[in-house]
């Protein structure tokens, strides 16, 4: 029903000051319950903001609040709400992630759940059709989480090539003599390595949300405010390169002293300035094609007056059947989430890989070097397999290279090697899928993933696939999928990659390198569930 602050204020004096009727007190149950319900996601979404990229997280909550309390100013909620369902089913849309990502122990579900169900408080405040109105601060908000691991890494490599490639090209601009390598920028005494933490992720992600509030508050055409957020990601790959390539210049001129400590963090935050005053130079060009431009400092719609009145009036907020039946809703479902007794993870017999055979079925393996302990932790996983095994018959080695890992959701889970192998230096062919036989009856034949790389004049044969508690997958997202699958159903997340790479000699056709790792696959396959359990 349609109230005003001054009715509810009269509705609540008459009923006798009922604390049924008080909608602050049923407000804050449902967030108490929330925090229960939802715990593990926030605790987890309070560590991701430790992280460089995702440093500027706590202030998302802060500025979104603002942004709901403008809209709040210009249009109370408590005004024509009505038809609140559809927000007490988006609520129950959001229990219902946040109660597949505590059964999976995936944090980022958890988080994403937490910020559907605010949607849905916001919907049953409102209503369905004024609720709509308030979608900017919501929206806001998802600023603040981290993305899903397997896209994260994606998107880091990508930007890491992109960066590098500009970076190069800039200094080359400047004559001078410079080899890219992968990731790695050779300057001849010195070689630069284009990591994670210069792909430009920890300016992207604050950068594109200050684009998105920049878009928000700029005084201008919709189509205006489009162009503004979307070009804060070019302007950010591009002024990274641009970082990255005057680090490679100052270290050619002045040793490599230029890219470490102090020099490489201030030199990122000129970069981040820098980005801010573009994107605030544009918007100053925009207005030019406008017929009644703003001023240079009136671009934006900074207004903070009165912005806190919506929350003096929010202790006259009555409360509905709708927002007592939620609150209700997830206090009880925080009060049974807490109380159920942790999931026992069953106890998984196998072998460690350390003790893989090197000696089967006419092949010899040897141990290779561990790897470089920056790639063990990128890699994230709890053991690994590195060695290199020959036949009888003398012909190009096979790599071997499998990782296991105890529990593959809720931590950085497994790297496909489509995103490592070029960090290498290595031009990828076309990923396929082969067919494969295990060389077992029992077993059917699977598809593996195929590629031919190539480095300068060396060929190489790569097959990998996830081996997933019985399955053998090819596919990074369905191996996701039955990982949540068996979370829930078996308590079990454990897996595996397994990698096979091959050498091709000068002349040797594929089809000769594919029959060498497939004889090799077979008896392999039978030794896998010793150590990667079904």
């Amino acid at each position: 029903m349609a109230i005003t602050s001054e009715r509810a204020a009269t509705e609540i004096q008459a009923n006798g000051g009922s604390l049924m009727s008080r909608g602050i007190l049923w407000l804050a149950l449902a967030a108490a319950g929330s925090a229960a319900f939802f715990w593990d996601g926030i605790v987890s979404l309070l560590k991701a903001w430790s992280l460089p990229e995702y440093s500027h997280g706590p202030i998302i909550p802060l500025i979104a609040a603002y942004l709901l309390l403008r809209e709040f100013q210009a249009a109370p909620p408590l005004r024509g709400a009505r038809n609140r369902l559809p927000g007490l089913l988006v609520l129950l849309a959001g229990l219902f992630v946040g109660l597949i990502g505590n059964l999976t122990q995936i944090p980022d579900l958890i988080t994403y759940g937490l910020i559907v169900a605010i949607g849905g408080l916001i919907l049953l405040l409102a209503g369905a059709r004024d609720g709509l109105r308030y979608w900017v601060g919501w929206i806001y908000l998802f600023f603040m989480l981290p993305l899903p691991n397997i896209i994260y890494w994606q998107v880091s490599t990508e930007l890491q090539f992109i960066s590098s490639r500009l970076g190069v090209e800039f200094i080359q601009s400047v004559g001078i003599p410079v080899y890219l390598n992968g990731n790695i920028i050779d300057l001849g005494i010195y070689q630069l390595q284009v990591a994670e933490a210069c792909s430009g992720l920890r300016y992207l992600f604050p950068l594109t949300s200050f684009g998105f509030l920049f878009a928000v508050l700029y005084k201008g055409p919709v189509w205006h405010k489009i162009v503004l957020f979307f070009s804060s990601i070019p302007i950010t790959i591009l002024m990274n390169s641009l970082r990255i390539g005057v680090i490679g210049v100052l270290v050619d001129s002045f040793g490599i002293a230029q890219a470490e400590g102090f020099l490489h963090w201030f030199e990122g935050w000129i970069i981040f300035v820098a980005c801010i005053t573009l994107l605030y130079l544009e918007a100053i060009i925009l207005q030019r094609l406008v017929a009644r431009p703003q001023p240079v400092m009136g671009i934006l719609d900074l207004e903070f007056t009165g912005i806190l009145g919506p929350l003096r009036s929010a202790g006259s907020l009555l409360a509905s059947r709708y927002l007592i039946a939620a609150a209700l809703l997830l206090v009880a479902s925080g009060a049974l989430w807490q109380l159920t007794p942790s999931r026992t993870v069953p106890v998984v017999e196998r072998q460690t890989l350390s003790e893989f055979p090197m000696e089967f079925a006419g092949w010899k393996g040897t141990l290779q070097p561990k790897l470089d302990p920056t790639i063990e932790q990128v890699l994230g996983a709890d053991e690994y397999l590195l060695a290199d095994f020959k036949d009888a018959s003398g012909q190009q080695p096979v790599n071997l290279f499998m990782t296991y890992y105890h529990k593959t959701t809720g931590g950085p889970g497994i790297h496909s090697p489509e995103v490592c192998i070029p960090g290498g230096g290595w031009e990828i062919s076309r990923w396929q899928q082969t067919l494969v036989s295990s060389g077992d009856p029992a077993t059917p034949a699977f598809f593996v993933n195929r590629a031919v790389i190539q480095k300068g004049q060396s060929k190489q044969l790569v097959y990998y696939w996830f081996e997933q508690r019985g399955r053998h997958l090819n596919s990074e997202y369905t191996a996701k999928f039955y990982a949540v699958w068996d979370a829930i159903t078996r308590s079990r997340t454990d897996g595996a990659l397994v990698r096979f790479v091959t050498p091709l000699a000068p002349g040797e056709p594929e089809a000769a390198a594919d029959e060498r790792l497939k004889a090799f696959l077979a008896p392999v396959f039978r030794i896998i569930p010793t150590f990667v359990p079904e």
